[in-house]
């Protein structure tokens, strides 16, 4: 593992050296891109590890090195049976582990399994010296989402015990009210816009102990007057067509969005 002495750095400088984000479509950045959904992606996770390298370089440092290993889709076994060792391999002193949300969608999903799944990859994370950084589900506003609130909410439960028994940071997205606002949500109502990403990276500076670049990053969007019944009935009939429809079908062939896929930054690089 990449290291370096903590006595070198500058107040607020991040002591991270190596950094990789392992998950589904929330780390990959799905729906944070020039039109919307297809590469070139960023996501929160991009633009967290940009900010600490700046923050690196600003203190006198070398720039963080960055890989991201998520790919949509994946549900948490297949996050912790692949991703996982393969982060590792990589030898980084930061690793980002979201996920359980592709799980957490469906109705049978076993919430504890889930958990116990998830403490075995950070005790396998930590064993390597490297930090944690957990995230919560979110409170999320849209009827396909605020369906699973209260498997979420035991999900949480569950992982912030985990962090505390394992020393891990987590980012509290469950916690941010800009989140509840739907202009913060994608089209599909189940991503984050660029704005949603931008916020959560924010989120994730504070998650990991240092000050965020946006005091004001958390604060509610300022109220708009209601969406009229007819236009909310047409953008419901569009979200169904285009979104809902599609997911269902695949889940009912047993497809993944991210079948196929690769990671899109495999390999550590730094982040300029």
């Amino acid at each position: 593992m990449v290291a370096v002495s903590t006595s070198t750095l500058v107040p607020d400088a991040p002591r991270w050296t190596r950094y990789v984000a392992i998950g589904d479509s929330f780390s990959e950045g799905l729906w944070d891109a020039p039109d919307g959904r297809e590469a070139p992606l960023r996501g929160w996770a991009d633009v967290l590890a940009s900010r600490l390298s700046a923050r690196r370089v600003e203190a006198g440092l070398a720039p963080l090195e960055y890989a991201n290993l998520a790919i949509r889709g994946r549900k948490l076994h297949a996050i912790v049976v692949d991703q996982v060792p393969a982060a590792l391999a990589l030898e980084p002193d930061l690793v980002s582990l979201v996920g359980g949300g592709n799980d957490i969608l469906r109705p049978a999903a076993d919430v504890d399994r889930l958990a116990r799944e998830l403490e075995r990859a950070v005790v396998r994370v930590r064993e390597s010296g490297a930090d944690v950084l957990l995230g919560t589900g979110f409170d999320a506003v849209g009827p396909l989402v605020s369906a699973t609130r209260s498997r979420v909410a035991v999900f949480n439960a569950h992982l912030w015990s985990i962090a505390r028994r394992h020393d891990a940071f987590v980012v509290d997205l469950w916690g941010m009210r800009s989140l509840r606002d739907w202009r913060m949500w994608a089209e599909d109502r189940i991503h984050l816009t660029t704005d949603g990403h931008a916020r959560v990276a924010q989120g994730a500076l504070v998650g990991l102990g240092l000050a965020p670049d946006r005091a004001d990053w958390d604060d509610p969007l300022a109220p708009q007057p209601p969406t009229p019944r007819l236009a909310q009935a047409r953008a419901n009939a569009v979200w169904l067509r285009e979104h809902a429809y599609p997911w269902a079908t695949r889940r009912l062939r047993g497809r993944s969005s991210g079948d196929g896929l690769r990671p899109k930054r495999p390999v550590p690089a730094p982040v300029e």
